[in-house]
Formats: C-alpha cells, sequence, structure tokens
C-alpha cells in the first residue's frame, strides 16, 4: 500500500444512498449539499471515509445504477461543482469520498446506446454486446431486441434496460462472430473510455470507487481470469496517473479482487460467504435466543482469508442498499453486540447510513425506482424528531421513499444525546478501535471459539486483544483469557483466573 492510501490502514466508512440522505431544497429527495452539511455528525461518529452510491445524470429506473451520463451530477442532487466542494469538505476534516462506479452496464437513454442502436456502422456500434441477428439471443445473458433499426439482440447486465457494455469474450465462440475478444477495438474503446471516466473525478478531488458488479466484466471467464487482467491493466494506469486512487470492489471473491488491484473487497449477502448467517436469517447468530450459527461464516472467513495472505482488506459491512436493514431481525440491544463485532474484525467497516441507530426496514413498500423487496431499506434517515425526521421540509407525499411511520422510530439527534444509545456505543467502539492497532483494519485475526460464545484474537505490532462475542441469553465461560478488560459491554461478566464468566448477551475485549 502506497504512502498515499495508508489512511486505508484506519478508515471506517459510512455508505451514503444520496436521495434518502438530507434534503436541502425540499423537493423530497436528498442531495449533495445535505451530505456536506452532515459532514460533522459523520466525522463525530468515527467515520473517516464515504462511499456515495451513484450520484450521476439517469433516468432512474435503478436508483442510479442506470447512468445516463457519467460525466455530470444528476440535477436532483445538485451540480458537479456541489460534487467537487463535497470532496474539498470532506478533506478539510480528514475524510475521504469515494463515488459508486458502474462500468458493466449504462442506461437505454445513454447517448452511446442511442448512436449503437443505428443499423449503420458507427465508433459505438462495438460499445455493446450485440448479435448478428434479432433471432439471436447471447447464450447465458438476458438480452433486449426488437428496439431499433439494427438487426441483432443486445445482453444485458440486470434490468432489461441496462444493456451490456461490451469488454470482450474471454473465450470467443468461433461460430458467433459477435463475440469480440478482450483485445478487439470495440472492447479495448470501452476500457479507455472507462479510465477516462475515472481520471475525470479522481482530477475532480474524488479519492477512487467502489466498482459495483466489478466481476462480470469480461464474458464467458468462469475463472475470471480476464477480468483480473483488465482490472491489473487499470490498477497499473491509476498506479501511474493516479497512485492515490483507492478502489473497493462490489466482488465477493477477495482472492480475485485483491490480486486484480482492487485494495478492498466484500463478503457479501449473496455468494458463499454464509454474512446471512450472522444477522439476516430466521435464526441468525446476534439474535439473544442463541439458536444460530457462525460455524460455516468463520469457515468461509479463514479460507478466504488465508487465500488473501495480508494483499488488501476482507471488509464486512452493516448492510448496504440490497440488503434488509440490521433491525429487521435484531433489537437495539443485539445491535449493540454486532456493531462490537463489526467494528473489531479486520478489514475496513463500512456502517450504511442509519444503520448507527437502528433504522428499521419499512414494510409493504410499492417498489421506488427498481428497489422492489430493497425498498424498505432505502427510506429517509432520521434525523429528528421534527418533520419528515428532519429529512426534508417536503410534504410527505413527496417524499422519495415513505418513512418509519412508528412513534418510537430512532432518530440520530435523540441517539447522540443519549450515552446508553446504540449510536453512542458505537462511537465507543469506534474510538477504541482507533486507539489499538490491533483492533485495526490490517492487524491479524486468530478464531478461537466458532460457537457461543464467538472468540477470537486480535494483533499487531506486539500487541494481542482478545475478542469475545456472545449474543446468546445464557451463562457462558471463556477460559485462557488472562488480562486486562479493555471494553465490555451487556450482561454482568467477571474475570477470575483467567476465566471470563458472562451472566448472558455480551461483548468483551481483553488486552495481554
Amino acid at each position: 500500500m502506497s504512502n498515499q492510501t495508508a489512511w486505508l490502514d484506519k478508515a471506517v466508512f459510512y455508505e451514503i444512498y444520496p436521495q434518502s440522505f438530507c434534503d436541502t431544497n425540499a423537493d423530497g429527495i436528498g442531495d449533495i449539499p445535505g451530505i456536506i452539511g452532515k459532514l460533522d455528525y459523520i466525522r463525530d461518529l468515527g467515520c473517516t471515509a464515504l462511499w456515495l452510491n451513484p450520484c450521476f445524470l439517469s433516468p432512474f429506473g435503478d436508483a442510479g445504477y442506470d447512468v445516463e451520463d457519467y460525466y455530470t451530477v444528476a440535477p436532483r442532487y445538485g451540480t458537479n461543482e456541489d460534487l467537487a466542494n463535497l470532496f474539498r469538505e470532506a478533506h478539510k476534516r480528514d475524510m475521504h469520498v469515494l463515488l459508486d462506479l458502474v462500468p458493466g452496464h449504462t442506461a437505454v437513454t445513454h447517448p452511446w446506446f442511442r448512436e449503437s442502436m443505428k443499423a449503420e456502422k458507427n465508433a459505438y456500434s462495438d460499445r455493446y454486446i450485440w448479435t448478428d441477428s434479432i433471432w439471436e439471443e447471447p447464450q447465458g445473458m438476458g438480452c433486449i431486441r426488437g428496439i431499433s433499426s439494427r438487426d441483432g439482440s443486445c445482453a444485458v447486465n440486470f434490468f432489461s434496460h441496462q444493456p451490456s457494455l461490451n469488454y470482450g469474450f474471454y473465450r470467443p465462440d468461433p461460430d458467433c462472430k459477435w463475440q469480440q475478444p478482450m483485445d478487439g477495438e470495440g472492447p479495448m474503446a470501452t476500457r479507455e473510455t472507462l479510465k477516462d471516466i475515472m481520471s475525470f473525478w479522481l482530477k475532480m478531488g474524488c479519492d477512487g470507487f467502489r466498482v459495483d458488479m466489478a466481476g462480470s466484466l469480461v464474458k464467458q471467464d468462469e475463472e475470471c481470469k480476464g477480468t483480473i487482467a483488465l482490472w491489473q491493466d487499470i490498477r497499473q494506469f491509476l498506479d501511474r496517473e493516479f497512485p492515490g486512487a483507492v478502489m473497493v470492489s462490489e466482488w465477493g471473491e477477495p482472492d480475485k479482487s485483491l490480486v486484480a488491484g482492487f485494495h478492498m473487497d466484500f463478503l457479501l449477502h449473496f455468494g458463499p460467504s454464509h454474512y446471512n448467517d450472522l444477522f439476516r436469517c430466521d435464526e441468525p447468530y446476534f439474535s439473544r435466543r442463541g439458536r444460530g450459527s457462525a460455524r460455516e461464516f468463520v469457515a468461509a472467513y479463514r479460507e478466504n482469508y488465508a487465500k488473501v495472505g495480508g494483499k488488501g482488506l476482507i471488509c464486512i459491512p452493516s448492510g448496504n442498499h440490497d440488503m434488509d436493514r440490521l433491525a429487521r431481525r435484531l433489537d437495539q440491544e443485539e445491535m449493540k453486540i454486532a456493531f462490537a463485532f463489526l467494528l473489531s474484525m479486520p478489514g475496513a467497516p463500512f456502517i450504511y447510513y442509519g444503520d448507527e441507530i437502528g433504522m428499521r426496514y419499512v414494510e409493504n413498500l410499492v417498489s421506488v425506482e427498481g428497489g422492489y423487496g430493497r425498498t424498505g431499506s432505502r427510506s429517509p434517515m432520521q434525523w429528528n424528531k421534527g418533520v419528515n425526521a428532519g429529512f426534508s421540509a417536503a410534504a410527505k407525499e413527496k417524499l422519495y421513499i415513505p418513512q418509519d411511520e412508528s412513534g418510537d422510530r430512532p432518530d440520530a439527534e435523540s441517539q447522540s444525546a443519549d450515552p446508553c444509545s446504540l449510536r453512542s456505543e458505537i462511537k465507543r467502539l469506534m474510538a477504541l478501535r482507533q486507539k489499538h492497532p490491533a483492533l485495526q483494519n490490517k492487524g491479524d485475526i486468530t478464531f478461537v471459539s466458532d460457537g457461543y460464545p464467538l472468540v477470537y484474537k486480535r494483533s499487531y505490532g506486539g500487541q494481542s486483544i482478545t475478542v469475545v462475542i456472545h449474543p446468546a441469553d445464557e451463562k457462558a465461560a471463556v477460559p485462557d483469557v488472562g488480562g486486562s478488560i479493555l471494553y465490555k459491554l451487556g450482561a454482568a461478566l467477571r474475570l477470575e483466573g483467567g476465566t471470563l464468566h458472562m451472566d448472558g448477551p455480551a461483548a468483551v475485549f481483553i488486552e495481554k
């Protein structure tokens, strides 16, 4: 890691869904000036960096993950100058900002796609993946067809309005002439344009990118060898031109993404991570019922940790815009213990806006901007007990997504003032993490127990801290943990003769 990216060693990220964070112009949609106005709140919590979900021009069929113009901020959020100002204001506070980059597809309204639909050959004909005939579908991919004079079907990445950009095929089928190799003229033009987009925002002051669907760019690439090579090329470009640029991947396979040149990858709610076993299943591990299991998660984590070999960071988020809120399965006391785990694991923690106050999943909402079942996790931030919980001065019916209408809904102002609140507990944990290198992003981890309680040792530079996480409402004892207690939360406990005794749910950090 270069000196310019050394800040990642202690980084704690805060994910902001811009349209739901803070509205300053009373149109019911959050905006960039609203984010700027809340930087001190985020810094006070202990977060040192932001990840902003897409804020570019878009028809918003998928909440901005359908980009119409990569170089222009969507007017509902503000202007390019507003975003540049956000970078400046964050840097004044020794904070960093990552933008969400969507390299795999665009909106159907993007000018590139409009040009590619034309029957006449042009500079954008090969920017997307088109078959040679309207009657031929791209195998293994969804497609759109019958929409233009061009004879062909166009592959899509996700929704039917998100045509897949062409980065080539790792093993093109010689019988399908439309499958272009990675070094073909169209795929290389797409790759170079991606570099141009990154350069534009990095020159403006952006600190890097979280990359959407990073492992999906090259097609027919089962082992991701082509996609890894593509990102290695981009990493070389960044190291040459922007050595401080940070790259975080939505990939979920750290052994591949970190080799590809990313600094960090997530253990995601899909794939083989067993992350959902902890927070989002019928019997989550962090429920006080004590019927869950962390065993398969620990096994998956150990495997990934060994594969990575210290090359980068594996990150475990509290949640994100694609997951149920933590509070859908856990209450505030259970979430405190969950955050004791999240903020004592290696890798950079990521806190989804509102998780620090235990915002709830809003049930039974009509889908907004392609959210569908995810819509309930994207409701406006609850700042105070005022109108619209302080999110917006707009009429309630104009809000981007309806808010939690519960009389006891949590809010940031109340929790900031309450030393016993979830937010206050998270702030204490953050401060403790920043004080002790063993608890930070690069500290080593060794698991001692994967049941109830979960026990692991963090170590770095001669410091060793044993972390005991016990969500279950039952007594427990952990032997061989002598030392001094740095942090304790939950039920009554005592440390006698090197054995830790707990009367119920608790989290304890012990330094030797």
